[in-house]
C-alpha cells in the first residue's frame, strides 16, 4: 500500500489547497472539525487516488494520542507526511485573554502536532513509515505586534517544536515549519473586512498580500527529495513583509 500524507486544517484555506494540491500525485488523509467543509475538500481533490476523513477537533487533545493511535492501527494506514495546517487566530489584548484561550490556542498549535508526531514516529503505529514533517507557523512568531500575544507564542513555541524534534528523530524523520505572512483566507476574512486595516496591511506586502497556494507550493517542496538535506528549519514566506522597514504606504 502506498503511503498516506495527513494534513491537519484541511477544511479550508491552506490545509485545503495543500490537500488539493498534492492529491494528484498521493494518497491523503484530511482533517478538520467540519465534516461538512471536509468533504467538500474531497470533492475538490484529484480522484485518481484515495482521499480519507478523519474528522475531529485537534484543540481537544486529552484522549487525542490513544483515539489517534487506534484509528490509524485499525486502518492500517502507512502515514509518510504529515502537514500542519490546523489553526485559530484570535486577536485580543492581553487584558482580554484567557487560561481557556491559552490553552486552546496551545492545544491547536504546539500539543496537537506535538502528539501527531509522537504518535506518527512510533514504529509500534506506523513502522518506519514516517519520512517528513511541516508544521504552518507565523511569521508573527519571530517579531511582535500588538494584540497577537496568545497566536505568536503559540506560534514561536511550535517553531521551538520544530527544531528540537528536528534533531531527536533525524535522520529517519525531517522536520521543518513554515511562517507565512498575511494572507486572504477564511480565516482572516473577518480582519480583513476593515477597509483601513486590509489598505494598511496590503501596503507593508512588497508582493502583495499572500494566497493559500503560495504557502502549498512550498509545502509540496519540503516533502519531496528536492528539499531531501533540509530540516530543523523556519522558512518565511511572506511576499518580503518581514525585510520592508519602508515607512508610509508604497508607491
Amino acid at each position: 500500500m502506498d503511503n498516506y500524507i495527513l494534513i491537519t486544517g484541511a477544511s479550508s484555506g491552506v490545509g485545503r489547497e495543500t490537500a488539493i494540491r498534492l492529491s494528484s500525485n498521493h494518497n491523503l488523509i484530511i482533517n478538520g472539525r467540519n465534516l461538512e467543509r471536509l468533504n467538500q475538500t474531497k470533492e475538490l481533490c484529484d480522484k485518481t487516488h484515495d482521499v480519507i476523513i478523519w474528522a475531529r477537533d485537534l484543540s481537544e487533545v486529552d484522549e487525542l494520542e490513544s483515539e489517534f493511535a487506534a484509528w490509524i492501527k485499525e486502518r492500517r494506514l502507512p502515514i509518510g507526511s504529515f502537514v500542519h495546517c490546523a489553526g485559530m487566530l484570535e486577536m485580543m489584548p492581553l487584558r482580554a485573554v484567557s487560561l481557556g484561550i491559552l490553552q486552546k490556542s496551545y492545544a491547536l498549535h504546539v500539543f496537537a502536532p506535538a502528539i501527531i508526531v509522537k504518535v506518527l514516529s512510533s514504529r509500534k503505529f506506523n513502522g518506519q513509515n514516517l519520512k517528513s514533517v511541516v508544521f504552518i507557523s507565523s511569521n508573527v512568531s519571530e517579531r511582535g505586534a500588538s494584540a497577537f500575544s496568545v497566536y505568536g507564542s503559540s506560534k514561536a513555541a511550535l517553531d521551538g517544536l520544530t527544531r528540537n524534534l528536528a534533531v531527536e528523530l533525524a535522520p529517519r524523520v525531517r522536520i521543518n515549519s513554515i511562517l507565512p505572512g498575511g494572507m486572504v483566507t477564511q480565516m482572516t476574512e473577518e480582519i480583513l473586512a476593515d477597509e483601513s486595516f486590509r489598505k494598511q496591511s496590503e501596503s507593508q506586502y512588497p508582493l502583495g498580500m499572500g494566497k493559500p497556494e503560495n504557502i502549498a507550493s512550498v509545502v509540496e517542496f519540503l516533502l519531496s527529495e528536492g528539499s531531501a538535506w533540509i530540516t530543523g528549519q523556519s522558512i518565511t514566506v511572506d511576499g518580503g513583509r518581514t525585510i520592508n522597514i519602508s515607512s508610509g504606504k508604497r508607491t
